[in-house]
């Protein structure tokens, strides 16, 4: 660290020149008017200068300034500027002591933060919002995923899906990921295609964010964004931090460690500020074969011009890393097999196994996903300002998994031999058979009694390879936002979105797992015998985000997808003291294109010899246009300074995902292809006060025409499939209530709580639903030959995914100065399972499956102590209990399996046959921290 920070101080002198600092110091600590905790990353500077510095994790800062008497300002996103006078001592010093903002509630400027960041604003932005700061991110996180600190908001509800690192989840108001806007500074980040979000490429955000804010519903994003169910803004503002720098390292459960180190320049003279922070992680996972390891980095550079008219922002960031998953889902027999005394094993995962003594992951993710923006804001007069972020995105990387069957000597009723799925034959000890794999393979004697058929060479039918699932991508974007104050109450805002993007999708051989190759006979530019691989890449990231894409030895399939965006937006907004009014519209255009380089053009029949439809027979489909957008209003009105009301009504016409455009992972055209249509309304009262805050929402959101590709398995003849469905035409209704608020009776002592309540369903039934192979994509066929084709109904029945119910309170509470506890109350309830196809095709379902309750109980500890000259420096240790209780829990279900007459086993009245992930059991770390 020591070595990182001469280079960097060394770099600054030579780029910059700037002038030695003077030994005149001005200290003090920012801190909000209601509650008096510190505003850390708050802004700090001499007047009529760009001399400043910015507040650290506890609001403190120290400035040096060259003058003994002066002015300094202080301003923070959402409150209003403050001038204290300073006049330095014989000493060469001043502490001003505790400097209080107020909350800026008639100002707009400050809505467009860091380029075109969309944040709303206490009792001015009409939306429900939940905002949380740097320091609450940094204590409480822990080793948690960055989604689990929203936890305590209302109508949120996270989860780590299989447990593997990053894999967690997170929905808002009912709604999947998919369809909540995650923004960085103004920049979209979900998948162009499918608009995903896959929080592993995200590992070290947390540890760059000044504040993250939650608007849930339609949200206050002028953009045409698949913002359904809200908006995640994350806004990260390092360039410009206090000079300084920090030193952690933290340890938890199953031998988790984190390393971290940062240095900040600070604002210079010139008006330049850079900031680096590099990151390192591992850990064994909380579930069985979840091992991983990451890295993360983080370089801002910063220049604000004197006359304080131009500001530019640039940032690279980037957190490679390999993990192994947890995907495969696990019936609850299958947990309590693997425990003891009739108590499930909740770690237990059967995506691993031991391969020559050694633990060897059968399912692996590793990715790669640097993101570099440069943003510019340029003040043009009293009236007018210019904002613009360019962006780019280059992803790496894959999933890697077992794929193929082997032959077990069964039978079917017809004397058909039985092939079975690798995760179907498992050991004894409820582990892949890693061992047998390979003989079988080799044509050696196994487990199994069989071989490869084929002479060492695998086909994907006969024999087990793992095989990596690669998704990578270039994405490059500009978001352009001019904001005119028309009047003292008038501003306008209007601006454009462009995006393009190229995603890369193939497979290649991860491991042959003894086999001599692998024959693709899929590929239809060969005959039926294909093409023989013998080469394989492993399943590890790649450190350089611009590697072009491999096209030897790919199998199963390889297609691009190509999509073009093109945006405009418009805002008009009036604003007085007490009354705020929006009205906003936006309209995109996207350009959908599919390449698929295992179809040859013009082929008139496939290697098989059977006939292609004629979109089989084209590699590269013409573009398709659809056109989509929003229009949203909405009002504000403070009745006085305790008490306000809003209310929001908005409409979108939002153009499907990719794989809604093109079905089944083929060129085809879906012929239902039509925009879903989602309107929303909500209602809002806040109450403001020195001693207690509330907020009170009501909410109604319906979706129709949505379209959405689901994966299954379904079991016909003794034989498991593994499937994938295209579901079109689902209708939703989500309504609900929420409330949060704060009380802080004392300077020490702080509650907090959350509640919310959802009636969330599906409106209609979905007819026609064909079951397609996971691997292949065709249509799985009965043994008569005809297509297994599904009704669904779906009508009445509960979203499932995310609880209806949940409440939360915890508190603050600082014993002495230094040292904070705190701790957290969670309850979960009417969380249902996700959509069965087995359950919904029978016409008298019994729905959803209504998932048992459950509690949670947290508890932190934060000592601070104050070291080194002037007491400037400080040592931070932070500790962290999650589920303190050990509470078992399931945290989400695949499957639909009520109770009946003919169920043998259950689980706190659930039957064991249902198919779930059980929540992380208690989870512990210490975080030691230099800052300096």
């Amino acid at each position: 660290m020591r070595n990182l920070k001469n280079w960097m101080l060394s770099c600054v002198v030579v780029l910059t020149s700037a002038s030695a600092f003077s030994q005149h110091k001005v200290t003090g600590i920012v801190v909000d008017h209601e509650f008096k905790q510190s505003l850390p990353g708050s802004t700090v500077l001499v007047k009529g200068t760009q001399n400043g510095t910015s507040t650290g994790v506890d609001g403190n800062f120290e400035l040096n300034v060259s003058k003994d008497t002066g002015e300094i300002t202080i301003s923070f996103i959402g409150f209003k500027t403050k001038t204290v006078p300073f006049k330095v001592g014989a000493d060469n010093k001043i502490n001003l002591g505790t400097i209080v903002l107020n909350a800026d509630e008639n100002m707009l400027d400050d809505i467009v933060i860091m380029g075109v960041a969309d944040v709303a604003k206490d009792r001015k932005t009409p939306v429900a919002v939940s905002t949380i700061k740097a320091a609450a991110i940094q204590e409480k996180l822990g080793s948690q995923e960055f989604p689990e600190i929203l936890n305590t908001t209302p109508s949120v509800y996270t989860s780590k899906g299989g447990g593997g690192f990053g894999d967690s989840k997170i929905n808002i108001r009912g709604f999947d990921q998919k369809n909540i806007a995650v923004m960085i500074n103004g920049m979209p980040v979900n998948d162009m295609e499918n608009s995903s979000v896959y929080w592993s490429n995200w590992a070290g955000l947390s540890d760059v964010t000044t504040a993250m804010q939650v608007q849930r519903g339609l949200g206050s994003s002028k953009l045409a964004i698949s913002s359904v169910g809200g908006t995640i803004n994350v806004l990260t503002r390092t360039a410009d931090a206090r000079q300084g720098g920090s030193l952690s390292a933290g340890v938890g459960n199953n031998d988790y460690f984190k390393g971290l180190a940062s240095y900040n320049t600070g604002i210079l003279e010139n008006g330049l500020s850079a900031s680096v922070l590099l990151g390192y992680t591992r850990g064994d996972g909380y579930a069985q074969g979840t091992n991983f390891e990451g890295s993360n980095y983080f370089v801002g550079l910063g220049y604000q011009s004197k006359d304080a008219k131009h500001n530019i922002q640039f940032t690279f960031t980037g957190a490679p890393q390999t993990h192994g998953q947890r995907s495969t889902y696990i019936s609850i027999d299958e947990y309590i097999a693997q425990g003891n005394n009739g108590d499930p094993n909740i770690r237990y995962n059967k995506d691993w196994g031991y391969l020559n003594g050694k633990m060897y992951n059968g399912k692996e993710n590793y990715y790669h996903k640097p993101v570099m923006s440069l943003n510019y804001d340029w003040k043009i007069n009293e009236t007018t300002n210019f904002s613009a972020v360019v962006y780019g995105s280059w992803g790496r990387g894959g999933g890697g998994s077992m794929r193929g069957k082997v032959e077990t000597g069964e039978v079917d009723k017809h004397g058909k031999p039985i092939t079975r799925n690798p995760e179907d034959v498992l050991g004894a000890d409820g582990q892949l058979r890693m061992d047998d794999f390979v003989a079988y393979n080799s044509g050696r004697s196994n487990a199994f009694g069989g071989s490869i058929k084929s002479d060492g060479i695998n086909n994907g039918y006969s024999g087990i390879t793992k095989i990596n699932s690669v998704n990578s991508h270039n994405w490059y974007g500009t978001i352009l936002n001019l904001n005119k104050k028309l009047t003292e109450n008038l501003t306008l805002d209007f601006g454009v979105d462009a995006r393009t993007y190229k995603g890369y999708h193939f497979r290649n051989v991860s491991d042959f797992l003894g086999a001599d190759g692998y024959q693709e006979t899929g590929n239809l530019n060969y005959d039926k015998e294909g093409y023989i691989v013998t080469q394989s890449y492993g399943s590890k990231v790649s450190y350089n985000p611009w590697a072009p894409k491999n096209n030897e030895s790919i199998v199963a399939y390889s297609n691009d997808g190509n999509v073009r965006w093109y945006g405009g937006f418009a805002q008009l907004e009036y604003s007085n003291d007490n009354f705020t009014a929006f009205i906003q519209g936006a309209v995109s255009n996207q350009d959908f294109q599919r390449i698929d380089g295992f179809v040859q053009d013009g082929r008139l029949v496939d290697n098989k010899g059977n006939d292609l439809p004629a979109w089989k027979q084209q590699a590269k489909t013409s573009w398709k246009s659809i056109v989509g957008g929003n229009v949203k209003g909405g009002v504000n009105y403070n009745i006085d300074e305790h008490h306000n009301v809003f209310g929001n009504v908005g409409y979108y016409s939002k153009q499907p995902f990719f794989n809604g455009v093109y079905i089944n992972n083929t060129n085809q055209l879906n012929p239902d292809l039509m925009n879903e249509k989602i309107f929303g309304i909500e209602l809002g009262y806040g109450y403001r006060s020195a001693l207690f805050n509330a907020n009170v929402n009501l909410y109604r959101t319906s979706w129709e025409d949505r379209i959405e590709r689901k994966s299954t398995k379904v079991t016909l003849d003794g034989i498991d499939y593994q499937g994938n469905v295209q579901l079109n035409g689902l209708s939703q209704l989500h309504q609900g209530v929420e409330l949060d608020f704060t009380l802080r009776p004392t300077n020490q002592l702080t509650f907090f709580g959350a509640f919310s309540y959802g009636d969330w369903k599906y409106t209609k039934d979905v007819k026609n639903v064909s079951l397609l192979d996971r691997d292949t994509n065709q249509v799985i066929t009965d043994n008569q030959g005809n297509p297994v084709v599904y009704d669904l109904y779906l009508d009445g029945a509960k979203v499932g995914e995310s609880a209806q119910l949940m409440a939360s309170l915890g508190a603050d509470y600082e014993v002495v100065e230094g040292l904070k506890f705190d701790a957290g109350y969670r309850f979960v309830d009417k969380l249902y399972s996700s959509i069965d196809i087995r359950n919904m095709s029978e016409k008298d379902n019994q729905g959803a499956l209504k998932l048992p309750s459950f509690n949670l109980f947290d508890l932190g500890m934060t000592y601070t102590m104050k070291v080194g000259k002037d007491k400037q420096n400080s040592v931070v240790v932070r500790a962290n209990v999650n589920n303190v209780f050990d509470t078992t829990y399931i945290a989400e279900s695949n499957t639909s399996i009520h109770t009946s007459d003919k169920t043998k086993n259950t689980w706190k009245g659930i039957d064991t046959k249902n198919d779930v992930w059980f929540g992380t059991g208690r989870t512990w770390n210490v975080t030691l921290r230099y800052n300096f």
